[in-house]
């Protein structure tokens, strides 16, 4: 019994990879109508897009964390 079903779950997630394989690269070499893509990134706006802004955010979501703690220590003492 669980040789059945370990073989049905192999052919279903093979079925799957397949048909997802075989329509995203069809898909992509169509353009639709309406499609404008603009200019490209530099490689300056790229990085900080995906490097500086999350680390920016990152920096002041745990400042804003930190901060009651910081003023508690105050108060104490």
């Amino acid at each position: 019994m669980d040789k059945r079903n370990a073989l049905r779950a192999g052919a279903v997630s093979a079925a799957a990879t397949l048909m997802m394989l075989m329509s995203s690269p069809a898909m992509a070499l169509t353009p639709d109508d309406g499609d404008d893509p603009g200019t490209g990134l530099s490689v300056a706006q790229t990085l900080g897009l995906y490097v500086a802004i999350p680390i920016v955010l990152f920096a002041v979501i745990a400042g804003l964390v930190m901060l009651p703690s910081v003023v508690g220590k105050d108060k104490k003492k």
